[in-house]
């Protein structure tokens, strides 16, 4: 298939492999941002072709993943009542709150609906006037321009059933969160190309000065992946710290301009709370005043809630990369993708389903 069989010929594969053992003198800690890469590394066994030298750190790159435990029951606070239709991505009706997960809300009888876009959701609530529509508003800045969109065009139509529950988080502050901690160990970092498909590559470059990290924006197929670390590693080796793009075929300097204006007509920064993290200032989106009659928070008074993380779960230090799926004690035996504990069991995106659904078996040998 053009486009991905060349990007993962094994030859070539083994080639840049290679490369990247002959340039590498140091030992280096490279973190990869994005869950997707995180599943083609683990898929691939990239991490096996690499020299010892080099450590692969899995960064919290997957928005299912990082949705705290509290927007998950604010979620089903909301999905429970009788007027409402909710709408969500399947993968966030797995997710488990303190109490239950949205698919248990569909079970006991809640009106729970998976769509494939916000604007299905929007349309279901023109369908439907006499219902409440609420959207779940999950992911880093590539899904942001759809979703604000479709508040946009609620608002133009004059929709009122209509609302978002925001989750929005963005990469670059959770970046710098992770260089700012004092237990910091990574060196290097390869940046989510989705992400930068949409906001372009200039707001990492204050990271790269203030922190003296090379930050390669790569893509997700075995090639763009190893050809990511060759680049990152070439920066390490020369004492080099900058923005380099490899997945120039889809990511421009400047980002896709109409996605991101439409993000900021629409929503604004905020602190947002990450699963197992905690609050990182600005690393979220919120409604801008102007559109906050959207907000399903406010509209069904459910903005107090919290709650804490389950304390056999390890997913935040899974997801700042302090800890391996595997070295939770509960990794594939309380933790499954059917009995998942945390978030990043249930990801298409998640590491913990990554290591279970290719590295289980290995690991009990």
């Amino acid at each position: 298939m053009k486009y991905v069989d060349e990007y993962r010929e094994a030859g070539r594969v083994r080639q840049l492999a290679e490369r990247i053992r002959e340039i590498t003198t140091k030992p280096w800690n490279i973190m990869e941002v994005c869950g997707g890469q995180t599943h083609s590394i683990v898929r691939f066994a990239l991490d096996e072709l690499l020299p010892e030298r080099i450590t692969l750190i899995h960064g919290p790159g997957c928005p299912v993943c990082v949705t705290p435990i509290e927007m998950i029951d604010k979620a089903v606070a909301v999905a429970s009542r009788p007027e409402v239709i909710f709408c969500s991505f399947g993968d966030m009706l797995r997710v488990p709150g303190s109490r239950k997960c949205l698919l248990e809300v569909k079970s006991e009888g809640g009106d729970v609906r998976v769509v494939y876009s916000p604007m299905d959701a929007l349309s279901l609530a023109r369908k439907h006037p006499g219902r409440e529509v609420v959207f779940f508003a999950v992911g880093f800045e590539t899904t942001a321009p759809a979703n604000a969109m479709a508040v946009a065009q609620a608002k133009r139509l004059g929709v009122e059933n209509f609302s978002v529950l925001v989750s929005h988080v963005l990469v670059p502050p959770a970046i710098r969160a992770v260089l700012a901690s004092p237990s910091c160990c990574v060196q290097g970092f390869l940046a989510a190309g989705h992400v930068c498909a949409i906001m372009g590559t200039e707001e990492y470059r204050p990271l790269c000065e203030q922190y003296r990290v090379p930050i390669v924006v790569t893509g997700f197929e075995p090639l763009d992946i190893l050809d990511g670390i060759h680049r990152c590693v070439q920066q390490l080796e020369e004492g080099r710290a900058e923005v380099e793009n490899q997945y120039a075929r889809v990511v421009r300097e400047d980002g896709n301009r109409a996605a991101i204006k439409q993000i900021e007509e629409v929503f604004e920064p905020t602190g947002r709370k990450w699963r197992g993290i905690g609050e990182i200032p600005a690393s979220g989106l919120e409604l801008r005043p102007e559109c906050a009659s959207f907000d399903a928070e406010r509209r069904f008074e459910v903005t107090g809630l919290t709650a804490d993380e389950p304390s056999e779960c390890i997913a935040g230090e899974v997801l700042q990369g302090h800890k391996k799926p595997h070295d939770c004690p509960a990794f594939g035996l309380l933790c499954t993708p059917d009995h998942p504990l945390g978030a990043p069991m249930v990801s298409s995106e998640g590491a913990c389903a990554a290591y279970y659904r290719y590295r289980r078996h290995d690991l009990r040998r």
